[in-house]
This record gives structure tokens, C-alpha cells and sequence, in this order.
């Protein structure tokens, strides 16, 4: 077995058989970010929509620096993590701020560490960004890098300084944005988690763990937490909900929706049903209480959550 990674192979193969993404066809800082941050927890086929939405209304960081963050939620909503649709407002604020202010008079900075100094952006995200768009010669490390460097060194629980040494040991300098891309789309669509694809595999010559490759990395245990709320659920006589918007702080920080609390009163209120609600590390069931109200919102208008939507249908079957 050849213990070194062939760089021509891979990048071949990645050439051949790369997905045709919608920010593949584009050098532009700025997009190449919105689909990073998109994708950080997306689904990339369910990412592409929300891609295209967000470049069409937001193409440029002062297009989104002028509107109200409300309005980058609403184009968000369903993606999920909001937070992340918060941090993003945030960071085009920054970026449109005069460089005498701390910002970078509406110019998306260009280098890696430049990048990791606005908000929301973490070092995977500066350095993808940052080779990508610009060929800046820095290692990206993600989960799908992580786990290809796992199979290929045969390691059960790589540290990330360990996969950090191997990926900038790896990484083809002349090119790294397509390297980058390279690493992560084998890890995407061929050295995927549980079923992966070896015998496809253009450096299975180079990798040690190929013959037990799910083994590497172990996968890690998550410990899921439950939360149990109840929602004041109220309509107007025209048939629309009273919709509140929530604080900066928690999981829905930012969103509008039906008030839910730990406890709620109530008196005169009609229960109606439960809702389960599943993140990534929490389990959310929500008790839902009918009742009514003088005005209520148009719920179209406003950025909503996907829990706050199973809410409202739920209404629909009483």
C-alpha cells in the first residue's frame, strides 16, 4: 500500500466528478461566504434554495447591511440555527462600517485572518472563503475532512490540531480553493459516515483504514437533552394567531410565534394536542393550548420557525 496521498489523483477525480453547485460557478467572495454559512448546517440539496433566494435579494454585503435583520430571517426561515442568519446581518454591518470604525468600508475583507475577525465566521469558514475565492494557501478542516484523514491514517479519535498537521501536510499550495473542494466533496459523497463508497475511491491506495473504514473516526455520542414548554396558542375572529417576537437570547432568539413558556396560565385556554420538536441535541415537546384573541398577525409576514409552523397546523385538526 502507497502511504502517500496522491494530490493529482484526487484533484483528477474532483475535476470529473464534482457536483455542479450553484456557487461553483462563481469567484465572488461575498456568495462563496453565503453558502458556507448556509451549509455549516444545511443540507446542500436543501441549501441551494435558500442559496439562490439570499443572492438574489442580497447581492452584495451592502444590500444586506441596509435591509432589517428581519428580513434576512424571513428569507431564512426553515433552514434552521437562526443564529446563524443573526450573526450573518451582523457581519455585513461590520463589513460596511468605515475601516476608521473598525469595518472595511463595504469591501469583504480577502484574507483568511481577516475573515475570523467578523462575526459568526470560524476558521473553517475564513480559510474556505479565503482559498476558494481569493487562492489564498490555506488547509480547511471539517467534518468530511476530518473523517477522510481518520480513514486514511487509521486514527478512532483524531484531535483537530492532529487533522489541522495532516490537512495543511496535504494541501496542494498552486490550488488550494479546489483542494479544499476536493477533500470535502470525497468526503461528502464517497468517504461518507456509514456507508462508504472504497472501492470508488481515488485515493483508496494511500488509506490505511479502507478494510474497516466505518471504525474511523468513532463516532461520537450525543447526549440529547429534553425540553418541555407550553404554547398559548390564541386567534382572532378573523382566523389569524397571535404571534409575539421573541428576545435576543435562546433557540428561537429572533422569531415570531405563539407565546411558550415553561408554564402558562391556563384558564379559559383548551388543550389541543402535543408537539415534538427534534434538534441536533435537544428534544422539544410542546403542550399547545387554544384560546382566543382581539388581533392577530399574518404569519406570512414574519420569520417563523419550523416548530412554530407544526403549531399553527396543529389547529387545523381541531
Amino acid at each position: 500500500m502507497s502511504t502517500q496521498l496522491s494530490q493529482s489523483t484526487l484533484l483528477a477525480w474532483y475535476a470529473e466528478a464534482k457536483r455542479d453547485l450553484p456557487w461553483r460557478h462563481t469567484s465572488d467572495g461575498w456568495k462563496i461566504l453565503l453558502s458556507e454559512i448556509l451549509l455549516q448546517q444545511t443540507q446542500v440539496s436543501r441549501g441551494i434554495g435558500y442559496w439562490l433566494k439570499l443572492v438574489e435579494r442580497f447581492p452584495t454585503p451592502q444590500s444586506m447591511a441596509e435591509a432589517d435583520v428581519d428580513e434576512v430571517l424571513l428569507l431564512w426561515q426553515g433552514a434552521g440555527y437562526y443564529s446563524r442568519a443573526r450573526r450573518l446581518h451582523a457581519l455585513a454591518r461590520q463589513v460596511c462600517l468605515a475601516s476608521s470604525e473598525g469595518g472595511y468600508d463595504g469591501v469583504l475583507p480577502t484574507t483568511s485572518a481577516e475573515l475570523l475577525q467578523l462575526p459568526g465566521v470560524g476558521p473553517y469558514t475564513a480559510a474556505a472563503v479565503a482559498s476558494i475565492a481569493h487562492g489564498e494557501s490555506v488547509a480547511c478542516v471539517d467534518g468530511n475532512i476530518r473523517r477522510v484523514m481518520a480513514r486514511q491514517m487509521k486514527s478512532t479519535n483524531p484531535s483537530v490540531k492532529e487533522v489541522e498537521h495532516w490537512a495543511k501536510k496535504n494541501l496542494f499550495k498552486p490550488d488550494a480553493g479546489d483542494w479544499n473542494q476536493a477533500v470535502m466533496e470525497l468526503g461528502a459523497t464517497i468517504c461518507t459516515p456509514k456507508r462508504p463508497k472504497c472501492v470508488d475511491c481515488p485515493i483508496a491506495p494511500s488509506c490505511s483504514g479502507q478494510h474497516d473504514a466505518t471504525s474511523y473516526p468513532e463516532p461520537k455520542r450525543v447526549k440529547r437533552k429534553r425540553l418541555d414548554l407550553m404554547c398559548e396558542l390564541r386567534y382572532d375572529s378573523s382566523g389569524l394567531p397571535l404571534l409575539v417576537q421573541r428576545g435576543e437570547d435562546g433557540i428561537l432568539a429572533g422569531l415570531w410565534g405563539p407565546k411558550m413558556a415553561e408554564n402558562i396560565d391556563i384558564k379559559s385556554l383548551k388543550f389541543i394536542g402535543e408537539v415534538k420538536h427534534v434538534l441536533s441535541h435537544r428534544d422539544i415537546f410542546v403542550q399547545v393550548w387554544l384560546g382566543t384573541c382581539s388581533q392577530g398577525r399574518d404569519p406570512a409576514t414574519v420569520a417563523i420557525s419550523s416548530l412554530d409552523r407544526k403549531i399553527l397546523e396543529l389547529r387545523a385538526g381541531n
